[in-house]
């Protein structure tokens, strides 16, 4: 199900295609999601949704890029990029977002300049 990979400077979690969590998944590094997680994941470092991953319930991590789907919430501290094969539909919540043509989204979302609230 979940593994851990190395590559030289490289350190990230992946569920594969074919695997299935239910429940929460907490991450201290990157991590790749193939499978599907139907539950919460709260990661310190980046979220990647390969083409054939799918994510039903809420994200919290640092930056994320979507190229499969995401049915709930997403909060991104930084960067979230929705690539075109991306489909998400829930609530946005991000710093900067990048979309390509033909991602989908359905839904709200949020952009805040953390720095600038911190700076008041």
């Amino acid at each position: 199900m979940a593994q851990q990979q190395q590559n030289p400077g490289t350190l990230y979690n992946a569920l594969t295609a074919g695997s299935k969590i239910i429940g929460t998944v907490i991450a201290d590094s990157d991590i790749r999601i193939d499978g599907q997680l139907e539950g919460d994941l709260q990661c310190s470092g980046k979220v990647v949704i390969g083409e054939k991953g799918l994510i039903k319930g809420t994200v919290s991590c640092q930056n994320a890029e979507i190229m499969g789907k995401l049915d709930g919430k997403i909060d991104v501290r930084q960067t979230l990029a929705m690539r075109a094969s991306s489909d998400l539909k829930g609530e946005i919540k991000t710093q900067t977002l990048i979309v390509e043509p033909n991602a989908k989204f359905n839904g709200t979302c949020s952009m805040n300049n953390v720095e600038n609230k911190a700076a008041k």
